[in-house]
């Protein structure tokens, strides 16, 4: 490892955390933001462009989009812990062989599943909500969207790996130029050639092959800390276990949230109407927005946390924890009160309809009101994988979306109808958030535990 990579590696473990935490998760929050851009310019233009029905089957499509994330992020983010983890206990060897093994697995993964989507598209769409007038504004965005899948796999992928590799701002660019195209293709596709719904999915398309190819540049680079060279492809089973473990949190998660929109979907079909489905696909970007900036703080604490723990360092490891936190409460609470009071004005950037306004008002302001803990909720989850507790992370991450949301899904709307619906949201949120307290304290209190223990006996 050259002295360059190891003053890049080492600043983790000795500079101040507030400003490390600053460094690496602007870039991240920037990258990821930038990522939403996709979905958010896409769901605009097509609302504004196409119309409500079309909307209503883009949200059609976000439990099957949801698949694709989930396992995209099971190598993903379980190769980027492993490999933090690794250079922080000085392995880059290892840290090398998890990379290239991580290539190969994006691709195996993602050419089943694409070949699997494809084939069983209008049974999937019609599990997921879709109607005789949504079903073809879903079927011709998956179909069109689902090949570029593998590209938005391994620029997800192989971006967490760079920033994991001390080079965040660096990943940041590997987003802000693929939103760029997008944003620039999806006014000429959909509007100015007329392709419509699959004019926004071609954009994506093309936009994300553009941020693989920068991405992969980055690791055929002699100077990058971690980068392709041979060697390091061949699938070694005990590693690709550890990764899908770690990964296996937000996979799961994303997993659950594909179940999450399908009762959602569902629910509102039976109890409401299209324009119910649509104002939950408002509601849904809207949210999803906000977490995509504790998304990208998490990405900023995870080289942090996990070069810390494998170092030793638990003290630092705690600071950067609990400040990623009070961040990340302060944007849910900001966004929890802007989506309350601007519910309408956030609607009136997808649609001019006044009845998916009314609908979207509406879903905001049941679904808002214990938003403000999520914050903690998704950071908390992040801390397990960024220290390989594999099975913390996947049941802190289960609570909210799961263990608590999916049996209110079902009874609530029974009961009260389209508001059980939204009502189910917040409930949720603020029981989860207790038993996840509860799992964060006694980790913190196990790790000091073993650290006392160690220094007592070498005295």
């Amino acid at each position: 490892m050259s002295s360059q990579d190891t003053d890049r590696l080492e600043q983790l473990s000795t500079r101040p955390v507030g400003r490390l935490l600053w460094e690496y998760s602007l870039p991240a929050v920037v990258g990821m933001m930038v990522m939403a851009l996709y979905n958010v310019v896409d769901r605009i233009f097509i609302g504004q462009w196409v119309g409500p029905d079309a909307i209503a089957g883009l949200a059609i499509t976000f439990p099957l989009m949801n698949l694709t994330t989930a396992i995209g992020v099971l190598i993903g983010v379980g190769s980027s812990a492993k490999v933090s983890i690794m250079l922080g206990a000085g392995k880059k060897r290892e840290a090398n062989i998890i990379l290239g093994n991580a290539f190969v697995l994006t691709f195996i993964n993602a050419s089943v599943y694409i070949t699997l989507f494809a084939i069983y598209i209008d049974p999937l769409l019609d599990l997921f909500g879709a109607s005789s007038v949504t079903l073809p504004y879903a079927r011709s965005y998956m179909l069109t969207l689902l090949p570029g899948c593998l590209m938005t796999n391994l620029a997800y992928g192989l971006n967490n790996i760079m920033r994991a590799s001390g080079y965040p701002k660096r990943a940041m660019m590997t987003m802000l130029i693929g939103a760029i195209v997008n944003v620039v293709l999806d006014p000429l596709f959909i509007y100015v050639l007329d392709w419509g719904i699959e004019g926004a999915a071609w954009s994506t398309n093309i936009a994300m092959a553009v941020s693989t190819l920068f991405v992969c540049s980055h690791f055929i680079r002699r100077d990058a800390t971690v980068r392709f060279c041979k060697g390091i492809y061949s699938l070694r089973w005990k590693l690709i276990i550890g990764i899908m473990a770690i990964g296996a949190a937000p996979a799961i998660v994303n997993t659950a949230s594909c179940i999450v929109n399908a009762l959602v979907n569902n629910s509102l079909a039976g109890y409401g109407n299209d324009r119910d489905i649509a104002a939950a696909g408002i509601m849904v970007t809207y949210t999803s927005l906000l977490v995509t900036v504790i998304l990208g703080i998490c990405q900023g604490m995870q080289p942090i946390i996990g070069y810390n723990y494998g170092a030793g360092i638990f003290d630092r490891l705690r600071r950067t924890y609990w400040l990623a936190v009070a961040v990340a409460s302060v944007i849910t609470t900001v966004g929890a009160v802007s989506g309350l009071c601007f519910a309408r004005e956030i609607g009136m950037a997808f649609t001019s309809d006044n009845a998916l306004l009314d609908a979207t008002e509406r879903a905001l302001h049941h679904c808002l009101w214990a938003f403000a803990f999520v914050g903690f909720q998704v950071i908390s989850t992040c801390l397990f994988q960024s220290i390989g507790q594999a099975t913390k992370s996947i049941i802190v991450g289960l609570l909210r979306q799961v263990v608590f949301l999916i049996p209110l899904l079902i009874i609530l709307p029974h009961y009260m109808q389209v508001d059980g619906v939204w009502i189910s949201f917040p409930i949720s949120d603020m029981v989860a958030t207790i038993v996840t307290t509860i799992l964060v304290a006694v980790q913190f209190r196990q790790l000091f535990n073993n650290v006392d223990n160690t220094v007592n006996k070498l005295r």
